[in-house]
Parts: C-alpha cells; structure tokens; sequence
C-alpha cells in the first residue's frame, strides 16, 4: 500500500485504530462496520490541506458545497443498514467523495451510488478506482429517481437530508430491506424506514446535521 493510502503521522493506521476505539465507546458496536473501517484510509477522502483531521469526529468539507460526513454518522448509517447481515444490492442517493460509498462496498456484494455533481462524481471515481473497489456502479443522475433498473435494494442510504422520500424511490427497496436518510429542516434526525409485506414502518433515531437534498444535475 502506497504512503498515501497508509497513512503517515495524523493519518496513519495508529490514528485509524484510535478512531475505531472512538466509534466502540460512542456505541458503535457493529463490529463488522468497525473492522471496515479501520481498513479504509478516511485522509484521502478530504482535501489535502484537512488531511490531519480526516480521523476527528467531526464533517468535513469537500467542495462544491459537500462535506464529507463524520466517522460516527457514517458508522451509525451503516450499521443500522448492515443490521448484522450481509447486504446483495444498495442503493446510494448522493455519493459525494465516495468515502461512505468504500464502507458499503465491503459490506454489500453490489454497490449503485448515484451523484448529482459532475466533476465531484469525477474525482471519486478515480479515487475508488484507486482503491481497487470492483463491486460498485457509479451514476451522474438525479438521485431522488433511484436506479430502477437495478431495484429491488436490499438497502437506501440517502447521505443528505430531506423532509420526505419520494413514493418512486421507496418502491425500490425490497420487502425486508431497509432505508436510512437524515430527515428534517431546521433540526434533523437519521430516519429508518423497513418495509414489510404489510408496508412500511418508520422509526426516528439520533439527531444530525446534513446538507439538504437537491433535485437536479450539476454537469460542469
């Protein structure tokens, strides 16, 4: 593994190791979501110039007015999806710099990530290409229209918030599946949504902060 990818100094495994043992006493207790993301280099998602905080507990930003989550928001997201089972096929609405998109790929056997903004969708692609991550498909398009050809999901995870799903985008999570989205306005909660054979079942979980959802393409 490259130095870039390993890590020196406040990006080194050492550092990743810390954070793990920060998600465990936070209550992340999906140990599965813990190994993966002690594995994956979270500094070469950022900027260069924030690389030394890329382990802090906090967002960061990633241009064209994206942050990249924090490491608990991206564990808590996935182990509520994961649910203690291996994931087929998942469904991401919003794949920003990808970093969310490298946890669920170790996780699930098919990853389908779509992304609004163009040259964002651009560099994450060589970045997850970069990483040899092989089970994923990338798409610039509309998010809130999902990946119909692809549906059903076993999961949703939308990584921007809204005040509502779309009844075309919940049509495409499977019976069992789950969907996970922060949902609100001025104050925000993760949002789980399982479907049943009878419906569908929403339960509000912790407070959180995301940028808000849009419709639309960026292409330049």
């Amino acid at each position: 593994m490259s130095v870039r990818h390993s890590g020196v100094g406040m990006t080194s495994q050492r550092t990743r190791l810390r954070m793990v043992e920060r998600l465990r006493t936070q209550g992340i207790a999906d140990e599965v979501i813990l190994s993966v993301i002690g594995s994956i280099p979270r500094h070469i998602f950022v900027e260069e110039a924030l690389a030394s905080r890329a382990y802090e507990d906090v967002s960061l930003p990633i241009n064209y007015g994206q942050t990249i989550s924090s490491p608990w928001t991206v564990a808590r997201m996935s182990e509520l999806l994961r649910a203690n089972e291996q994931l087929g096929k998942v469904l991401e609405v919003g794949t920003g710099c990808g970093y969310q998109t490298a946890v669920l790929a170790h996780v699930a056997e098919k990853v389908y990530s779509i992304e609004r903004i163009g040259p964002l969708l651009t560099r994450t692609r060589i970045r997850l290409q970069e990483l040899q991550i092989r089970n994923i498909h990338l798409r610039h398009a509309d998010g809130l229209h999902g990946f119909v050809e692809a549906a059903p999901f076993d999961g949703i995870i939308m990584t921007a918030v809204a005040t509502h799903i779309p009844s075309s985008l919940l049509e495409q999570l499977s019976v069992g599946g789950r969907m996970v989205f922060p949902k609100g306005t001025q104050k925000q909660n993760l949002c789980m949504i399982e479907r049943t054979s009878a419906g569908y079942s929403e339960t509000i979980l912790e407070e959180v902060n995301f940028v808000p959802l849009l419709s639309g393409v960026v292409k330049k």
